[in-house]
């Protein structure tokens, strides 16, 4: 039976299959794609949390790249500094929506469902030929960061970077192939790689990349696999335990007193002081997991690295080529993958799906849309 969370009343949340489905929207020219009126409105980040929509120009698609239909997009973190202190794109980068165009080159259909790989990844250069496409030397563009991403009307991306996900998973659903699964499950062979006998896991942050990994670890290792997950947040912790983590209040005077000695610690939070406190208690041979970006952390070499053998190392996002694994975890695991999304907001209210998200007693929240002709 599952837990009952906290949730914010009278919105729109994801339903079982088939339920609330996005219809599809597909112009039917199989060629190249033409945005016949080139003004097309969108969101636009004015900062101090002002969301304005107005005219943005969007070019068509040019050689290997798709022009896609954005249908749900994931609210990140990440996007905070663009909502309070603006942008000259167009947001979103946990996007999944649906092919409605096409560049010369392309083999990809008119209609193909799929996500979009944040990294737009050249594929030639030493860490691509390897698959570390999450480690390009020579990047085109980071979706929805630097270039226009989900939340409007049209993402242009390229090919390589687009992943087809089957008509059988719900596009807000798709979503989280993204930074909740992807930026998790690579975090967790990251520690796999430098201790592959984890018997104990310490998360530092249930925010949805700390719930990510909490819900990545248990279908990795079993659900019998004990993982304890911090925060300042009572109602992120409850639904943190709602997934089987063991929670732990960080506001507490010795909070980390009964997590014991984890073999390995995530750090979600991006707070120094929370790698400091997960480096003092991993056991022997133990491994600090930074996922989240932000504040620094100091290490004393003697005592937290080599007597130890402690290892300390960085994760970040996740390999293009890790899509496919994760898409069959999502197809056998969707009912509790799905969990994550407690709040489902349409484009129109982004402003609302922002207040909510940064109000801290979220998961993961989507704003979905209707296709768009072009």
């Amino acid at each position: 039976m599952r837990r009952a969370v906290p949730r914010a009343p009278a919105l729109l949340r994801p339903g079982s299959r088939g339920r609330g489905r996005q219809e599809l929207t597909v112009h039917p020219t199989p060629r190249k794609a033409r945005i016949h009126a080139q003004n097309r409105s969108g969101p636009h980040f004015d900062g101090n949390g002002a969301i304005a929509v107005r005219d943005h120009d969007y070019r068509d698609p040019g050689d290997g790249e798709l022009l896609v239909s954005p249908r749900a997009n994931a609210l990140c973190g990440t996007d905070r500094a663009f909502y309070f202190d603006g942008a000259g794109h167009v947001p979103g980068h946990e996007t999944a929506g649906v092919v409605i165009g096409v560049g010369p080159g392309t083999t990809t259909p008119v209609g193909t469902r799929g996500v979009v790989f944040l990294m737009d990844y050249c594929g030639v250069c030493r860490s691509c030929r390897l698959g570390a496409t999450n480690q390009c030397l020579d990047k085109r563009a980071d979706m929805g960061i630097a270039d226009d991403g989900g939340y409007g009307p049209f993402e242009i991306v390229h090919e390589t970077n687009f992943f087809p996900v089957t008509d059988d998973i719900e596009l807000p659903t798709a979503t989280m192939l993204l930074d909740v699964m992807g930026t998790s499950s690579h975090a967790l062979g990251r520690a796999a790689l430098v201790r592959p006998d984890i018997e104990s896991i310490y998360i530092a942050g249930a925010g949805p990349i700390g719930i990510g990994i909490l819900l990545m670890a248990k279908l990795r290792y079993g659900a019998g696999l004990p993982v304890h997950i911090s925060d300042v947040s009572k109602w992120r912790l409850e639904f943190a335990e709602s997934f089987g983590g063991i929670p732990v209040d960080a506001t507490a005077p010795n909070a980390l007193a009964t997590v014991g000695r984890p073999d390995v610690a995530f750090d979600a939070s991006g707070k120094e002081i929370a790698r400091r406190a997960a480096l003092d208690i991993i056991g022997k041979r133990g491994a600090l997991v930074c996922v989240g970006h932000g504040e620094t952390v100091t290490v004393d070499v003697s005592n937290d690295l080599l007597e130890p053998e402690h290892a300390v190392l960085g994760s970040e996002y996740f390999r293009f080529d890790e899509l496919g694994a994760n898409l069959e975890l999502l197809r056998e695991n969707e009912d509790s993958i799905s969990r994550v999304i407690t709040h489902t907001f349409p484009v129109d209210e982004l402003d609302n799906a922002f207040e909510t998200f940064l109000g801290g007693e979220t998961g993961k929240v989507v704003v979905v849309q209707e296709g768009t002709q072009w």
